[in-house]
C-alpha cells in the first residue's frame, strides 16, 4: 500500500515557475515508477511525466518537454515536478501517481493516486 500526498500548487503568472512535491508513505517507494498527471476542468486526466525507479530515465508529454522536470529522492520518499515557463493552458489539478509498471503508469491506470493539487496560471 502506498499513500501519496501532493503539495506546492498555487497561483502563478504566465512565464513563472512552480515546484510540486509528492510525499509517499511506505518502505517500498524505490520499487515504484512514479508519475504526474493533470486534469483541467471538463477534460480527461492526462499524462505529464514519469520517472524510473532509480531516476535515471524520465518521460514527458510533448506539451511539457523542455519546460517541466521530474525528479525523485528515494532516501526521502519524494518525487517532484519543477514547472518552468508556465502557460495558462497548464492550469489543472495535478496528481501524483505510482505503479510498479511503467506501462500502467503512462496509460493513466496506476495503482495509486494522490488527492491532487491545484495549479492556476494567469495570463
Amino acid at each position: 500500500q502506498v499513500q501519496l500526498v501532493e503539495s506546492g500548487g498555487g497561483l502563478v503568472q504566465a512565464g513563472g515557475s512552480l515546484r510540486l512535491s509528492c510525499a509517499a508513505s511506505g518502505r517500498t517507494f524505490s520499487r515504484y515508477r512514479m508519475g504526474w498527471f493533470r486534469q483541467a476542468p471538463g477534460k480527461e486526466r492526462d499524462f505529464v511525466a514519469a520517472i524510473s525507479r532509480s531516476g535515471d530515465a524520465t518521460y514527458y508529454a510533448e506539451s511539457v518537454k523542455g519546460r517541466f522536470t521530474i525528479s525523485r529522492d528515494n532516501a526521502k520518499n519524494t518525487v517532484s515536478l519543477q514547472m518552468n515557463s508556465l502557460k495558462p493552458e497548464d492550469t489543472a489539478v495535478y496528481y501524483c501517481a505510482a505503479d510498479l509498471s511503467l506501462y500502467q503508469l503512462q496509460n493513466a491506470s496506476p495503482d495509486y493516486w494522490g488527492q491532487g493539487t491545484q495549479v492556476t496560471v494567469s495570463s
